[in-house]
């Protein structure tokens, strides 16, 4: 019998992924047959970003590309889910009447049903409640084998002045450390050597059902699975990282020495009306207290500007901040008046123009601090996981890279995919790195 085929189209962020993985494994299992190319399926599904409008635009586009397919008859049906149809469902039969089904992030576990249904012919809603989403699920991974994400918590209740998330996403939920354990023992039958692991807020693991941080506990377990090399941390939020989490990251050789700290700005009165706990003062000491255990650490993190209110005095000290600091990545956004989110309703907005600006000198700074990381790498020689090839040869991640965020290593050799090999820098291109693979 011919099996259906069925397209998804994943967007956003990597807890976004794992959902798309999660929702892959159902259809197969239920008899779809997964197809990489829209125009060979039947059914295409958008797993969707709706956090701000870059993501809500880049979303838009992709639908009404697919429904270009529907149009002409390629495609018998569509199917939106994730924080966009979470966030405008109830628009979507009169905004985007081509598609044919809408599931909110509480859903993704319906997903066949909803296939089936539009296969069917028939329009189809699932918005179950969101803080019901099932935390568990088979998966079937969007990254290669070698490198997988471990997502451990869903959910948010930090509140942010700035961000809709819990609003999409709900209150934060962790996931019991016996099933993260079990979890990632599996990815690492399956070959998986690098750990991603991702919440919205990592630091907060277990707070919610053990009433105390676990995340010490858990990476402590983690580490000792077999045929897991490296175990890269993402979305640690500084008021959160106690020593105990230090000094396990500095202790544990997998626990690879890059701190994903979205710190968002500095000045204590905008940090106030972000509604971030912390000073800017205490996210100085805590960079302080990483380099102090960890001298090659390397630090990511998000900046945001033109947030309502940030005078010239505040974005003055986040630059001078910065070239202090001089974090070896960090992302520099302008700030994105969010509908429903309460710094939408603040007075005091900053004009787009001034926002620019403001982000083309930062990221100035920024440039410059990633170019002197880079350099001090030449004559060194680094661990790196090979992640295929280019045009400009093979490729690869260090400690310092994470995937599709960061730079790569282009190698001089010949290295295999998934595997690692030890590289002499020779060179480098901002955040990329080329060197060649150093004989034993």
């Amino acid at each position: 019998m011919k099996k259906n085929k069925v397209y998804l189209l994943a967007l956003g962020c990597p807890k976004n992924l794992v959902n798309s993985e999660q929702m892959l494994y159902l259809l197969e299992q239920a008899g779809y047959e997964i197809v990489t190319n829209a125009a060979s399926a039947d059914v295409a599904i958008v797993n969707t970003c709706g956090f701000i409008d870059n993501a809500k635009s880049e979303a838009i586009e992709s639908i009404l590309e697919l429904a270009e397919l529907k149009k002409d008859g390629t495609l018998c049906g569509l199917i939106v889910c994730g924080c966009l149809s979470q966030r405008y469902g109830d628009q979507f039969e009169t905004e985007l009447p081509e598609v044919d089904a809408v599931l909110g992030t509480g859903s993704y576990h319906e997903i066949v049903q909803a296939v089936d249904q539009v296969l069917n012919g028939k329009r189809a809603e699932y918005f179950a409640p969101i803080e019901c989403a099932p935390l568990e699920g088979g998966r079937k991974l969007l990254t290669p084998a070698y490198s997988a994400y471990l997502r451990i918590a869903e959910g948010c209740d930090n509140r942010c002045s700035y961000c809709v998330i819990p609003y999409l996403r709900g209150p934060f939920r962790s996931r019991s450390m016996e099933d993260v354990i079990a979890e990632a023992k599996l990815l690492a039958a399956d070959g998986a050597k690098e750990l991603l692991i991702v919440a919205q807020d990592i630091t907060r693991f277990g707070t919610d059902n053990y009433g105390k941080r676990m995340l010490p506990a858990l990476l402590r377990e983690l580490c000792k699975i077999d045929g897991v090399e490296w175990i890269r941390l993402h979305y640690l939020y500084p008021e959160e990282m106690d020593d105990e989490l230090l000094l396990t990251c500095a202790e544990e050789e997998k626990i690879l020495n890059y701190f994903d700290i979205p710190i968002q700005h500095i000045s204590d009165k905008v940090l106030r009306d972000m509604n971030r706990r912390g000073t800017g003062k205490e996210i100085r000491q805590k960079i302080d207290r990483i380099r102090q255990l960890m001298p090659d650490a390397v630090i990511r993190t998000s900046l945001i500007v033109g947030f309502p209110g940030e005078t010239e005095e505040d974005f003055e000290e986040l630059c001078q901040f910065l070239t202090e600091y001089r974090l070896e990545r960090a992302g520099v956004f302008c700030y994105s008046q969010e509908e429903g989110s309460p710094a939408a309703e603040f007075d005091c907005q900053i004009d787009e123009n001034v926002k620019e600006e403001r982000r083309a000198i930062l990221y100035g700074i920024q440039e410059r601090i990633m170019d002197e990381a880079s350099q001090k790498y030449v004559g060194k020689t680094l661990k790196v996981l090979c992640c295929g090839a280019d045009e400009r040869g093979k490729l690869g991640r260090s400690f310092m890279d994470s995937p599709d965020i960061d730079g790569l290593v282009i190698i001089d050799g010949d290295a295999i995919e998934g595997e690692f090999v030890n590289v002499t820098i020779t060179a480098y291109d901002g955040c990329d790195l080329y060197g060649r693979i150093k004989e034993e």
